[in-house]
């Protein structure tokens, strides 16, 4: 009964979670497409809080300001804005507006998401940014791998940078800095290797897209000890071959072959060194040793980049906690939401081009259960992961598929550029065809969703 009672608790947790953050997204959004529809002179007629059933509200100036019984997210309805015989002609109609007008209001939500994903970032950034501590100590190798410029110059896992480029004694958080003033050059570096200083140089190589990483610092040679302790498990991903191999939340990994790992970038990377063969690994288990054995699987990050995984998310690595100026706040803030933008158009493309595998998608099930995994962490893990979904919705919503924003951006271009309003009877079986298409994709992840379950275990 308790063990019922605990599922039931955790499921309705879940549940509200989804439903506030979702909600507010959506709310969001909505509200993007409203102020902006406003400013253009279109007659919003209902704004609603929510769906269904019109629980109660006001009207003002011609719009009906509602909240309704189901609170996940909310609506605008503009006048004439399905088109059609619905349309008057009346110049507050939707359609009456000029094409550009119409292409900012429907810019206008998906660009409310960006801009909540970037405050959230520079309030968390000035209130709670969190450092990890690794930057700030000794920079430590955990990792070096094969047939890299860093292997080729004797740099193996254990030794310690004492100088690099300018900086002498770096941390990683200089060694980073200086690697990315000096972008396809070679900078001097000097390590110790047991207890002798060794010089050298080393290139420094960006990524396909220019910028420097802890992707790119891999294909260098340099991965950073990221903690002193084991890696901890904090969830295993089901049907994966840490589940098919018995891999369970609290394990450390101690030993994966003869290496000690301190970060996943080091499984990846010794993964990938051996083409994915079979690994055994030690964990601690409870205070006891146990001893798994496991093939990664390699799988698509995104349309550029492959990794052999194993299935598991790691706890976090040690950090430190400071409050950024609110200059350096929005700098972050700026940086952060390019990058995560950036991804997730990278693995977009990869999905259309079919480097990322459609099984990787996660519907609302896999959605809500990310929340509820950062509610479990903190409150600032909430509000990253927040900002996160925001731009997941504000790109998903640019995508050119009626009935997308974007889809109706696409066709207000056509309509620019051939002058004239592409055929009503057309463009409704476009969008009828679009809609049956984003129907079964959203099966398909709720498919996936469930797939990953470990119902009945």
């Amino acid at each position: 009964m308790h063990s019922f009672l605990h599922t039931l608790f955790v499921d309705a947790r879940i549940v509200v979670l989804f439903a506030i953050v979702l909600g507010i997204m959506v709310l969001i959004h909505e509200f993007g497409h409203f102020i902006v529809a406003k400013m253009c002179g279109v007659r919003v007629e209902v704004f609603s809080i929510g769906f269904g059933k019109r629980l109660f509200g006001y009207t003002h100036n011609g719009t009906d300001y509602r909240i309704a019984a189901l609170p996940l997210g909310g609506y605008v309805k503009m006048a004439g804005e399905m088109g059609g015989e619905s349309n008057t002609g009346a110049p507050d109609e939707f359609t009456s507006k000029t094409r550009f007008q119409r292409i900012l209001i429907a810019l206008a939500g998906p660009a409310a998401n960006f801009v909540l994903s970037f405050f959230l970032l520079a309030f968390a950034g000035h209130y709670h940014h969190e450092v990890d501590q690794y930057l700030n100590g000794p920079a430590v190798v955990d990792y070096v791998p094969t047939n890299t410029p860093a292997a080729k110059i004797g740099l193996v896992a254990g030794d310690t940078l004492t100088h690099f480029g300018t900086a002498d004694n770096p941390t990683w958080e200089q060694v980073l800095d200086e690697s990315a003033l000096n972008l396809n050059q070679s900078l001097p570096i000097t390590f110790t290797h047991e207890g002798k200083p060794t010089s050298a140089t080393l290139p420094i190589t960006p990524d396909a897209d220019g910028e420097l990483s802890l992707d790119s610092f891999a294909t260098i040679g340099l991965i950073p000890q990221m903690q002193a302790n084991a890696i901890g498990v904090s969830s295993v991903s089901a049907g994966t071959p840490a589940d098919h191999a018995g891999l369970k939340v609290g394990d450390q990994i101690l030993r994966v072959d003869n290496i000690q790992p301190h970060s996943v970038q080091t499984l990846h990377a010794y993964f990938n060194d051996r083409n994915g063969a079979p690994a055994t690994i030690l964990v601690n288990r409870s205070g006891q040793q146990v001893t798994l054995s496991m093939v990664p699987e390699q799988v698509s990050v995104d349309a550029k980049t492959k990794q052999y995984q194993i299935g598991f998310l790691p706890k976090a690595a040690p950090v430190d906690v400071v409050q950024l100026p609110w200059g350096k706040a929005i700098a972050q803030s700026i940086k952060d939401n390019k990058a995560k933008s950036l991804l997730l158009v990278r693995i977009l493309q990869g999905l259309f081009t079919r480097h990322v595998s459609v099984k990787q998608m996660s519907g609302p099930v896999g959605i809500a259960q990310q929340i509820d995994l950062a509610f479990q962490i903190g409150p600032w893990s909430l509000v990253e992961m927040t900002s996160f979904i925001s731009i997941n919705l504000a790109i998903f919503n640019l995508l050119p598929f009626p009935p997308l924003d974007g889809g109706m951006i696409f066709f207000l271009l056509v309509e620019s550029i051939i002058r004239r309003d592409v055929n009503q009877q057309f463009k409704e079986r476009i969008y009828q065809i679009a809609f049956v298409c984003i129907i079964c994709m959203f099966v398909f992840v709720m498919f996936n969703d469930i797939s990953r379950l470990h119902i009945g275990r």
